[in-house]
């Protein structure tokens, strides 16, 4: 036998050391190869609605609803239907409901219960016993392993009875609903995908990412808004700028302050000194929920004209990023008020920039570089922000492969002629796949390299323009067009220009192509990506390329809603294939538990596989066939007297 083989069998042998040990294992993986695979969810483009977010969550997109519809059909009336999906999504704000509405809580309790633990064995069947023992809730596990294993079979019925009444006597029965409800809630869904863009416009990215941290299995594909974040947490001056100037262009800037413990105190300061008379018209926030709407749009023109200068700097650092035509503050005659691109002229809206100097236009004052260093100071010491950028590190990636989907959040940058664009990074030269996995490589270096602050510079500066530049695959346009959209009202000068991704991606020959790049079957494989919201209201669909391509970004962000028609789309893999629902905007959760009701949404059969999906045919099938395969030569080397097993040494 090969001595490197022989040396890893003998590894192995340490975890079964024995014929029975290994057979037995043998077994149990063969057993799990068969059992069904399990539900995948996938979600998109969040930005910050939290309230939408932890809805879809707790439903699993629909999937409790039809659980509780494939159990008791037409045995059960649809309100009582309702009402017990409601008790699964929110279990405790209900139960509360229930006691103010009904006089038999035990009654109540009992009956629920029984349908709870029905519920709850559907969900688990497709598991091993050792898995759904491993997510059983510590207080009750012992009690619910016994309930959803016994058939209630007239030797059991008393004993059943038993252990609900006395559930109900030691007056612990809504402990044990709040319990059993999550349960169900994470059995239902195996594993969660976040397909980009947790951050920016909406009110609270936070809980969604502590929403995230606490789940059982989840991968996160990086959006532009999200490595924006990660960036400014990484000390980057141009995303610190960017991540504030948002904040306060959508009035959410108490994230920066409550939450991550962000000062913006010198700012405002400065913003109320520079602009006392300035009405910053152009700077109103989208939605004010501050009763000093003036203030924020100085503290929003402020930062902008920091981020303005800023980012010229980089980019004059970075001629590689061949970001020149961003560079626009050059190209403004101050005193006419007028900016010139391409040798046309533009009236600008706004002439009044009292910190830039004509002569020098991208250096910063000593007081806004004093500003910009403090935010910096509070960005990287914010405990929280750190921790949430960790857990985006660890979850997270430019691009996933799992059970023959890609998923990425923005685009594969191309030319014209199908080409995967050639980008140069440290003087080596990437495309494609090569060029996803580099870029990934770098923000990690830029985000954990502590010792190196010059290549920390550099990698951060690739951070930032993975948010705004040509050729990055999260952000999949020409540029972006912050100062123009301020400055002017010439339509044609704010239009962003997609990559060439986007007007290729319904030819199925070209989505083969990215297939055989990822190392993908293209007969059986399919892109899932969101970044670029679907219109559906103007009849565009989000399947592309003969269901190949899913595009998932239906409009979560309710800045997005009125161009999209929906609130956003979600996409459920199980063993029976893929269903794309769509949703109607989800306003108020109070009214929702007390009323029973639901997002309304709607459901499209994507793929229907005609036998249904195990284990054996996902990724954790492959890799469980390559385990019994190692089994099984460790059992071979027993039988041989290769390696002696436990009882013979």
């Amino acid at each position: 036998m090969d001595g490197d083989k022989l040396k890893f069998l003998q590894l192995l042998s340490k975890s079964f050391p024995t014929i029975a040990a290994t057979t037995s294992e043998i077994i149990n993986l063969k057993a799990i190869l068969n059992l069904p695979k399990g539900t995948e969810h996938f979600l998109t483009d969040i930005h910050g609605e939290y309230r939408a977010f932890n809805h879809v969550l707790r439903n699993g997109s629909g999937v409790i609803k039809d659980k509780i519809d494939d159990i008791y059909g037409d045995t059960l009336e649809e309100n009582l239907k309702k009402q017990l999906a409601t008790v699964i999504y929110y279990p405790e704000e209900k139960i509360n409901l229930i006691q103010k509405q009904t006089a038999d809580m035990k009654g109540w309790y009992k009956i629920t219960i029984l349908r709870l633990i029905e519920v709850c064995r559907i969900v688990s069947s497709k598991y091993t016993d050792s898995k759904v023992r491993k997510a059983l809730p510590k207080d009750f596990a012992y009690i619910i392993q016994e309930l959803i294993h016994e058939k209630y079979s007239d030797d059991k019925k008393d004993y059943v009875r038993n252990i609900i009444d006395t559930i109900i006597e030691l007056d612990i029965a809504k402990e044990f609903i709040v319990s059993l409800s999550g349960l169900i809630q994470r059995l239902t869904i195996d594993v969660l995908h976040i397909v980009g863009d947790i951050y920016d416009r909406g009110p609270k990215p936070h809980l969604i990412v502590d929403k995230l941290m606490q789940h059982h299995n989840v991968d996160i594909q990086w959006g532009n808004h999200d490595m924006l974040w990660m960036t400014a947490a990484a000390g980057h001056k141009c995303a610190i700028a960017n991540v504030v100037r948002i904040s306060s262009r959508y009035s959410n800037t108490d994230i920066l302050e409550d939450v991550y413990g962000i000062n913006m105190l010198p700012l405002a300061r400065f913003a109320m000194s520079t602009y006392a008379d300035d009405p910053c018209t152009n700077f109103l926030p989208k939605e004010s929920k501050d009763s000093d709407i003036s203030l924020m749009a100085k503290i929003h023109k402020a930062i902008s004209i920091i981020q303005f200068k800023i980012e010229g700097q980089t980019i004059l650092k970075n001629p590689n990023f061949n970001m020149n035509s961003r560079l626009l503050l050059d190209k403004i005659d101050y005193k006419r008020g007028i900016l010139t691109v391409d040798g046309k002229e533009y009236q600008l809206t706004d002439t009044n920039f009292p910190t830039i100097n004509p002569k020098d236009p991208y250096t910063l004052t000593e007081e806004e570089n004093e500003i910009l260093e403090k935010l910096k100071q509070s960005f990287v010491h914010s405990e929280k922000l750190q921790k949430h950028t960790k857990f985006l590190f660890s979850k997270g990636s430019m691009f996933l492969k799992y059970n023959s989907n890609l998923l990425f959040h923005g685009c594969i940058p191309v030319d014209k002629n199908k080409e995967f664009t050639k980008m140069e990074l440290f003087g080596k030269i990437f495309s494609g796949k090569a060029y996803l996995e580099e870029l990934d490589r770098i923000c990690r270096e830029g985000y954990f390299n502590k010792t190196d602050s010059q290549m920390k510079e550099a990698c951060m500066d690739m951070m930032w323009y993975l948010w705004c530049g040509e050729n990055s695959p999260l952000f999949g346009k020409d540029a972006m067009k912050t100062f123009e959209r301020y400055f002017t009202t010439d339509k044609e000068l704010h239009k962003e220009n997609k990559n060439y991704y986007y007007s290729l991606y319904e030819d199925k020959e070209f989505i083969n192509k990215i297939f055989l790049e990822f190392g993908l079957d293209p007969e059986k494989s399919h892109i899932i990506n969101g970044h670029m919201p679907v219109k559906e209201k103007r009849g565009e669909s989000p399947i592309k390329a003969d269901k190949k391509l899913i595009v998932i970004d239906g409009g979560f962000s309710k800045a997005y809603q009125k161009e999209t028609g929906l609130a956003g789309y979600t996409l459920i893999y199980n063993s029976y294939g893929l269903k794309l629902v769509s949703h109607q905007p989800f306003e108020d959760v109070n009214t929702a538990i007390a009323n029973c009701i639901d997002i309304h949404s709607s459901t499209r059969i994507i793929k229907r596989v005609l036998e249904r999906k195990k284990v054996k045919d996902t990724d954790i099938g492959e890799n469980i066939q390559k385990q019994i395969n190692d089994l099984y030569e460790l059992l071979n080397a027993y039988k041989r007297g290769y390696i002696k097993t436990k009882e013979e040494k």
